[in-house]
């Protein structure tokens, strides 16, 4: 096995791992405004499992490769790497008020510095970002489309129950706030 392969792989357990901490560590507490999740986690928690598993099965049963050379392995790698660095910042930055539920603090306040200048939802950026890497790893065009449009799915309907909700707590703030950043790719979408 080369320095490669066992990067990938201790790179996607430490992805495994910070998810599933996240998961169990950053829930709403009983003070906060629940309820509005209407199973968005759930979601996330089928889509990017299955998504995972599908493009590894993909890549090992049909060959459709993207590129020749080992180069888009590298770039792939970088992706899941710069994925789950940056999601892990973002979380951090974010502090009390990232949890992995939809969930209105009570001091709650809409972020609109650092990524979030740019992003509405720079975590979730990030966590697609890694997806993409996963795709580009197994350089195999339906490892790519299984690894990253189910999460894109899952996602894009968790931002629109979660912009739901920050409109209903913010109101006028939210909705400017929304127009002068995008969802997820910086000045495209």
């Amino acid at each position: 096995m080369n320095t490669l392969s066992i990067l990938f792989y201790i790179s996607m357990a430490a992805w495994f791992l910070t998810e599933f901490l996240y998961k169990n560590m950053l829930k709403s507490g009983k003070e906060d405004q629940k309820n509005k999740d209407k199973s968005t986690l759930n979601i996330l928690w089928l889509a990017i499992p299955f998504s995972i598993v599908s493009a590894i099965f993909m890549s090992y049963n049909f060959h459709f490769p993207m590129a020749d050379g080992v180069w888009i392995l590298y770039l792939g790698e970088f992706f899941i790497l710069i994925g789950i660095i940056v999601r892990y910042v973002i979380i951090r930055s974010l502090g009390k008020y990232f949890t992995v539920d939809i969930t209105i603090r009570q001091d709650h306040k809409i972020k609109k510095e650092g990524f979030y200048k740019y992003l509405r939802h720079p975590s979730y950026a990030f966590s697609l970002l890694t997806s993409l890497g996963l795709g580009l790893y197994l350089n195999n065009w339906l490892s790519l489309i299984f690894a990253f449009v189910p999460p894109f799915l899952a996602f894009a309907y968790r931002i629109k129950i979660e912009e739901q909700a920050l409109i209903e707590q913010f109101g006028d703030e939210y909705i400017e706030y929304r127009k002068s950043t995008k969802k997820l790719i910086p000045f495209i979408y």
